[in-house]
């Protein structure tokens, strides 16, 4: 292709010649999306370095054999930065137009062009676009623009998916930096995570050996708050554990010690439930994974009063958390036999009872046949774990190689298969070395925990006053779980003009968007307070919790190009409605 050169181009039919440099191309640009109202259509996409020339060229025809032919496209309009020429007949001939409104910084192309403007003649008004930059040149392939009106004169948006990894909330890699009771978490740190590495967990693993024959004291009390306020400045959430030893003797604490200390951190627990992602039931054992235990049943070898005092600790844990938080327990097999044999269903999830709040960690992932024990009888308990997981937490990390379990291929299909929610970055090496090598890593990152896609939204152009407003969105779970605490989900109304926010909480739960699923939210919300204007929308899914509820960090950013804002923790739908 070439950089266009035009000889005459100013006025309405003015005819324009172009010659032609030859560059090879190579693709640059990102984030194509092309959206309409009644009356105008919206073109943008990404570019790297300082091209002089930003260019789309429009097929409106959807005929190759006419117009200018380019990248498998017959282009009957060309925009060239701020002015629209249409094609003049046969070589590279172009009239122009008429000047349209452009804009380009920060790397991001965008034009607004009238459609009278456009001459559509395809059924229904579709085009062919192909997007351009120079110098140096860059090509996208065809990119199809489906857009048709709603009722009022809408339009329908198609969103493009972006492959990154997303630093998201309350998923993905987390990192065990050192015993949480004695090695402070260093905000820096923390913040460096979240901005370098895309990782918004941490693991907190608090030890009460000293007070296995006494109440927990006020400093180690003040130790774990100090803790809280650490991972809630740096936009973190943590993974929480209570235990008593990191000795195979397991000289653990009694029950009544046990049900006492959860008593003293009932407030805590709740003044920090909003930092806590989840929580496992610990305590018991050894580095609290219920195995080495001098107080519940050592080695597995657990009575019916060992089983009763064991519940009796999850049981309290669950009093004393808040209801909107969950717990996790070491394997299958203690969830079975405390609670019962059947898999929590669709229809018992998210109501507060043991059953929807208990999950599931797994500290030993593909070490052995039997992932050390994690598993008594795979034949019941895969079926089981990955019915339980679309619900419920499900996370932990690997502890030794064991190959070709512990490589890609398996470890692909069982994170997925048990909806994987979060994994441990630091540990084992050589586990994770292998799936950098094995070429799988990448996906690992991407797909731990939910990834929301939006994948097409119709919206109408305008509204009336006091009336109300229809959206109609699609969003696709491309992740390996849901999540599974509670989460907002609201149309923001922004004023063009003066920025002023009208919000509507909409009545979709984030929690049933399923992994690997795509879900419609199709909802008519009020305008009653909302003055006439011309309003963006945009689309939040904040942390319900009141101190986490206004903060970028906390909020889902949706897997799409050209939809975050990082300042306000939107998602631009990409479509404005006027409301008159």
């Amino acid at each position: 292709m070439s950089r266009i050169r035009l000889i005459a181009a100013a006025l309405v039919g003015v005819l324009a010649t172009v010659t032609l440099n030859v560059i090879p191309a190579h693709a640059a640009i990102t984030g194509q999306t092309a959206s309409n109202t009644a009356t105008t259509v919206t073109y943008r996409y990404q570019y790297t370095g300082a091209p002089a020339w930003r260019r789309v060229y429009v097929d409106t025809d959807r005929n190759a054999a006419t117009g200018f032919a380019t990248t498998g496209v017959g282009a009957d309009y060309l925009l060239e930065n701020g002015t629209l020429y249409r094609h003049a007949g046969s070589g590279w001939n172009w009239a122009a137009v008429t000047a349209v409104t452009h804009t380009t910084g920060g790397g991001t192309a965008s034009w607004t062009v009238n459609r009278a403007d456009l001459g559509e003649t395809a059924t229904p008004n579709d085009a062919d676009l192909v997007f351009q930059t120079e110098a140096p040149l860059d090509t996208s392939a065809r990119y199809t623009h489906v857009y048709s009106g709603s009722g009022n004169g809408g339009g329908t948006v198609t969103y493009q998916p972006d492959t990154a990894d997303i630093a998201n909330p309350e998923r993905g890699f987390y990192h065990h930096t050192g015993d949480c009771d004695v090695n402070d978490f260093n905000l820096a740190t923390l913040q460096g995570y979240r901005t370098s590495q895309q990782t918004t967990l941490v693991m907190c693993v608090f030890y009460l050996a000293a007070f296995k024959n006494a109440p927990i004291s006020a400093a180690a009390l003040a130790q774990f708050q100090q803790q809280a306020d650490t991972v809630r400045a740096a936009g973190l959430k943590m993974i929480l554990r209570f235990a008593y030893t990191t000795s195979t003797s397991g000289d653990d604490a009694p029950l009544s010690r046990v049900l006492s200390h959860l008593d003293q951190l009932a407030p805590y627990l709740n003044a920090n439930s909003d930092v806590i992602h989840v929580m496992q039931a610990g305590f018991i054992g050894a580095w609290g994974e219920w195995w080495y235990t001098q107080n519940f049943g050592n080695e597995g070898n657990v009575t019916q009063a060992d089983w009763a005092n064991r519940k009796a600790v999850v049981d309290k844990l669950l009093s004393v958390l808040p209801a909107n938080r969950m717990v996790q327990l070491r394997t299958p097999k203690f969830k079975r036999t405390m609670y019962g044999t059947g898999a929590l269903t669709s229809g018992q999830a998210y109501n507060g009872t043991a059953l929807a709040r208990l999950g599931h960690h797994n500290d030993c992932f593909l070490a052995s046949p039997d992932d050390l024990g994690t598993y008594e009888n795979i034949a019941v308990e895969y079926p089981y774990l990955a019915a339980e997981t679309q619900f419920v937490p499900m996370g932990g990390e690997t502890c030794q190689p064991n190959p070709p379990r512990s490589q890609c291929p398996t470890a692909l299909q069982e994170l997925g298969q048990f909806h994987w929610n979060y994994l441990n970055a630091d540990y084992r090496a050589e586990v994770l070395n292998g799936w950098t090598s094995g070429g799988c890593m990448t996906g690992v990152r991407r797909n731990l925990g939910h990834r929301f896609t939006l994948t097409q939204g119709t919206y109408p152009a305008t509204a009336t006053v006091g009336g109300s407003l229809a959206v109609q969105f699609t969003v696709q779970n491309a992740g390996w779980a849901a999540p599974f605490n509670p989460r907002g989900l609201t149309l923001v109304l922004r004023n063009t003009a003066t920025g002023a926010i009208h919000t509507r909480a909409l009545n979709a739960d984030p929690r049933r968007w399923a992994a690997g699923t795509s879900t419609t939210v199709n909802q008519s919300v009020s305008l009653a307070g909302v003055p006439s204007g011309t309003y963006r929308l945009l689309l939040s899914l904040p942390d319900p919790q009141p101190r986490l509820a206004t903060r970028p960090e906390y909020a889902i950013r949706l897997a799409n190009t050209n939809v975050w804002e990082p300042s306000t923790g939107y998602n631009d739908l990409l479509h404005s409605v006027v409301v008159r």
